[in-house]
C-alpha cells in the first residue's frame, strides 16, 4: 500500500473517530469560523460572520514540511488546532504533526481535554501512558503503526531510533491543551514553592533549583 493511501486511510479513520467520540459540544450550525479577535469565549470562540468566511479559514498548510527542532529535549510540535484553523471552531477535532531528532523525546505531558492517536510517519518511537493506577501502558512503534493515548493521561514518545522520526497526531478537541509535567511543576509563573517541590520530589532545595535553571525559558 502506498504512503498516500496510508494516509488516507488514517484521516478517514481519525475523522470517524472524532464524529462518533467527540469531546468538544457538538455543533449547533453547519460552521462557526473563530473570530478571536472578539475577546468573546464561551466554551469555544466567537463565530466570524458568515459572510466574511472563506476557503482560507478551513486551510492549513503548515504539517506539509518537518518542523524546526531547536531545542535539548530534540523533538519539536507544529499545531494544527482552532488556533491556526479558524474553521475548527465547534468541529471537536484537530491534528498536529510531531517531528524529533535520533534520540529526540516529547516529555511527559498530558491533554486535558482530548483523546490522541499517533500515526508514525517515519522511524520508531517508543510510547507509553500511565494510569491513575500508576500502571505503565508502553509499546514501541514503527512508520505506519498506530497507537492511542486515552485522555488527560500523562504519556510520552521517545525517538527509539538512530534517525530522525515523525508523527500525525490527531485530537477529538479543536483545542487540546498541552500540559507539560516537568515545566508546569519546575517553570510556571509564580513558581511551585522550592520547599512543596523538594518535599513532594525527596530531593533537596539545591536541586530542585537546578532543575528550575534548566527548565527556564530561554531569554532571547
Amino acid at each position: 500500500m502506498s504512503p498516500t493511501n496510508i494516509l488516507a486511510i488514517f484521516v478517514i479513520f481519525c475523522s470517524a473517530i472524532s464524529f462518533a467520540f467527540a469531546s468538544d459540544p457538538d455543533t449547533l450550525q453547519d460552521l462557526c469560523v473563530a473570530l478571536p479577535s472578539s475577546g468573546v469565549k464561551v466554551n469555544g470562540f466567537e463565530c466570524k460572520a458568515e459572510a466574511n468566511v472563506t476557503e482560507a479559514d478551513f486551510f492549513f498548510a503548515g504539517l506539509a514540511k518537518p518542523g524546526v527542532i531547536n531545542n535539548t529535549l530534540g523533538s519539536v510540535v507544529t499545531g494544527a488546532n482552532v488556533e491556526k484553523i479558524p474553521g475548527l471552531n465547534t468541529l471537536g477535532v484537530s491534528f498536529s504533526r510531531i517531528d524529533y531528532k535520533a534520540g529526540g523525546l516529547n516529555p511527559p505531558h498530558t491533554h486535558p481535554r482530548a483523546t490522541e492517536i499517533v500515526f508514525v510517519l517515519d522511524g520508531q518511537l517508543d510510547v507509553g501512558f500511565i494510569t491513575t493506577a500508576n500502571k505503565l501502558i508502553s509499546k514501541s512503534i514503527k512508520k505506519g503503526e498506530i497507537f492511542v493515548f486515552p485522555k488527560g493521561l500523562v504519556h510520552y514518545q521517545k525517538n527509539s531510533g538512530d534517525k530522525p522520526a515523525s508523527v500525525l497526531s490527531a485530537f477529538n478537541s479543536q483545542l487540546p491543551g498541552t500540559f507539560s509535567v516537568a515545566a508546569a511543576l519546575f517553570s510556571s509563573t509564580p513558581t511551585v514553592p522550592d520547599n512543596v517541590l523538594a518535599q513532594a520530589f525527596q530531593i533537596d532545595t539545591k536541586e530542585v533549583d537546578n532543575i528550575k535553571a534548566k527548565l527556564a525559558p530561554k531569554k532571547g
